[in-house]
């Protein structure tokens, strides 16, 4: 493996991919959610991008989901902190869960469930509960709906991998061993549970900070995100607009679609395909959209007030 001298005035497009189609059976499985769209398959390009940028201050994923991306930058050390930010209320409440004391208990929660159809409808048909009550029950709806998709006409895996139904993706001891190593580095994770986007601005004065941004894909008009996520709707003109202002770095994914070049290029943000391969193993393309951090005798536009109660004011 190269690695590459830290130079801010180099960006990751400048670097040549180590693989065309990543084989995602060489990347460490983290997290113990399957996501829509994860971004396993990016790991190898973001391990490049955070060495450029000479090991980060703080990442923040603004739209964490199963968070593969922001736990292997956690796992491996390549920022200094992690800050992983999520408005979905289960998924908040498995992720709060997991990096709390109560890791343990989710853990054995997992390996002591009987999982039958009855036992699974039974327990996804409850609502309150504790935030870890709350937590078990998105794993357990991750775990054996279809797809891993925990929107509402979500449904039960019938048939499954291979005839397993219900039992294809319910792998007790990985979970629980996935969520008990989480909790070995959940030291260098911050969680938030609220507003990706104003979670950014929070940091945006931050010139050593890094965006991983991975957006419901619903820009362009496609349907995917408003069928996967529960909080699909995203104003994706203020996204680009609040990505193009950080101090930071940023990398962006998204669909490959003319409308969303378009967007980058009216921020300012440099767009590039990058190959991959879906859930079904077709090699497909998605537009990677990148912004080098701000050097300091860069000029700005404006001044960026920080938000009332920021956690980064100072722009080291």
């Amino acid at each position: 493996m190269r690695f590459y001298k830290p130079n801010h005035d180099l960006m990751l497009f400048d670097v040549p991919a180590e693989t065309h189609v990543v084989n995602v059976a060489s990347v460490p499985q983290r997290s113990p959610f399957r996501y829509p769209g994860g971004k396993t398959w990016l790991v190898p390009r973001i391990r490049q991008w955070l060495r450029i940028l000479e090991r980060p201050t703080v990442f923040v994923e603004p739209f964490a989901g199963g968070a593969i991306v922001g736990l292997t930058v956690a796992f491996e050390e390549l920022a200094e902190r992690v800050v992983l930010v999520e408005l979905d209320s289960q998924v908040a409440a498995a992720w709060q869960t997991i990096l709390s004391d109560d890791n343990e208990w989710l853990a054995d929660r997992i390996l002591s469930f009987d999982l039958t159809k009855a036992n699974v409808q039974n327990e996804v048909n409850k609502t309150g509960g504790s935030v870890r009550e709350r937590g078990f029950r998105t794993i357990l709806k991750n775990r054996t709906f279809h797809g891993g998709i925990m929107a509402p006409g979500s449904s039960l895996i019938k048939m499954g991998e291979n005839g397993k139904g219900l039992r294809s993706r319910w792998y007790a001891e990985t979970l629980a061993r996935r969520i008990c190593a989480i909790a070995q580095v959940r030291e260098r994770i911050t969680f938030v549970e609220g507003d990706g986007i104003e979670i950014m601005r929070q940091y945006q004065r931050r010139r050593r900070a890094a965006f991983f941004i991975d957006p419901p894909y619903t820009a362009a008009g496609k349907k995917a995100g408003s069928r996967l996520y529960l909080h699909h709707a995203l104003d994706h003109e203020r996204l680009f607009e609040v990505a193009s202002r950080v101090l930071g770095a940023v990398l962006m994914t998204y669909d490959d679609a003319p409308e969303v070049a378009a967007m980058a290029a009216r921020h300012g943000l440099q767009a590039d395909k990058i190959v991959m391969k879906n859930t079904h193993h077709a090699v497909m393309t998605e537009l990677l959209i990148e912004k080098a951090p701000q050097v300091r005798n860069a000029k700005r536009a404006e001044p960026q007030l920080p938000l009332a109660g920021a956690p980064e004011t100072e722009t080291e």
